[in-house]
């Protein structure tokens, strides 16, 4: 059995972060998106097709041509008509039934398992407390799908369609003669509905996690999750014993931790950082690799990519910040409103609540900020740009 992981989208709505890669290479716990969906896979198929499109030449680039011993295949979605186009332009590369996954989604390794074991065509479902706000199944004699409804306005069930699904190649046909949505595209759930109708499609429920990572804000959840849930404490590095190292950490060889540091776990810090004098890394913190932070400095519940700089008496909170950044002295994220409402986000031109009472900032790759710098809460700096000292940022700067 293969896996067809859908990868090929743009992603607009991961602006800063996706406009120097796409998205199934945005990292949390210092591995990308797609490396988690891999490593899920193993032991499950024999070999995974993914589909690329932007940026197509760094997915391949990273990943060449095996994972841990997985085969991996690359097809072009050259001009995205929908996920279900972006099945169908697989055909040629399957020959039996396959998993179909999200590649923005992250999903637990044993509920792919329990998928790909279900003995016909079926899709993982979620229970969740507002159906509203998702495609949800209708069921009878306790799996078989009777129909799927996007977002219903009235409440008949709460299993929702999290994007993973197992298929037999008949699906090829039933989307090459779908009706097109009224975004002109083919789509997998309209597929499902085809084969609902035919009595051939059931449902298997989710046991374990579904991550989805539609906002940048979302890399902080699945971030979270993942370190309190799936890291194992593991120190390579050299850490003095003037620091204080206190649950669940991993440090990275060639990282030193200095005199005064202070690292509440879970945290993950990469390989060859130069992490203190004086510096507290607060629960929920990854660091990449190559990353240096100075004397003085907090960080807490943020992601660091590869290569980040934070100078001294900064303040990172809540925060992405993306490769090869580098913070001035005393910069200081924002994450909390005076008002103790929700922090919101400007995402496509509309402001989006973002339903976290806590949110920094999230900075493109290449962002330098002037000494002194103050970022409001859930504002965003696209790539290369930079601050003047003693700047506030109050919106998004956008190049």
């Amino acid at each position: 059995m293969k896996a067809v992981i859908l990868a090929a989208g743009k992603s607009t709505r991961t602006y800063p972060l996706t406009l120097t890669r796409p998205k199934p290479l945005l990292k949390v716990m210092n591995k990308t998106i797609l490396e988690h969906h891999l490593a899920a896979l193993e032991g499950v198929v024999d070999g995974v097709v993914v589909v690329v499109g932007y940026k197509r030449e760094m997915v391949e680039a990273t990943f060449g041509d095996s994972y841990a011993g997985l085969p991996l295949q690359y097809v072009e979605q050259a001009d995205p008509q929908g996920t279900g186009h972006a099945v169908l332009v697989c055909a040629d590369k399957i020959d039996d039934s396959f998993l179909a996954i999200n590649g923005d989604d992250l999903y637990g390794p044993g509920d792919l398992r329990r998928l790909a074991q279900a003995p016909q065509q079926a899709a993982l479902v979620k229970t969740v407390p507002d159906p509203r706000l998702y495609g949800i199944y209708e069921v009878t004699d306790g799996d078989r799908v009777v129909r799927i409804v996007e977002k219903p306005k009235e409440v008949f069930s709460n299993l929702a369609n999290i994007g993973a699904y197992k298929f037999t190649p008949e699906v090829f046909g039933v989307l090459s003669r779908t009706e097109r949505s009224e975004r002109g595209e083919i789509e997998i759930t309209s597929a499902i509905q085809i084969l609902a109708a035919a009595g051939d499609f059931r449902v298997v429920e989710s046991r374990e996690y579904w991550l989805a990572v539609g906002y940048p804000w979302h890399l902080l959840d699945t971030n979270e999750f993942l370190l309190n849930t799936a890291l194992a404490h593991d120190i390579q590095g050299e850490v003095s014993p003037a620091a204080e190292i206190h649950g669940i950490v991993a440090v990275g060889s060639g990282t030193v931790i200095r005199s005064g540091v202070v690292i509440d776990g879970p945290v993950c810090i990469g390989a060859n950082c130069m992490i203190g004098p004086n510096c507290w890394i607060r629960p929920g913190t990854t660091v990449g690799d190559g990353c240096r932070i100075g004397q003085a400095v907090e960080i807490k519940n943020s992601i660091l990519m590869d290569g980040v700089r934070v100078a001294h008496q900064s303040y990172v909170g809540d925060s992405v910040v993306g490769e090869r950044s580098n913070l001035g002295c005393g910069t200081v994220t924002a994450n909390v409103r005076h008002d103790g409402a929700d922090s919101k986000s400007v995402v496509n031109g509309e402001l989006v609540a973002t339903g976290r009472k806590k949110l920094g900032a999230v900075l493109g790759d290449h962002v330098h900020t002037g000494i002194h710098t103050s970022i409001y809460p859930g504002r965003k700096l696209w790539p290369n740009v930079t601050t003047r000292p003693g700047e506030v940022v109050e919106m998004d700067i956008v190049t």
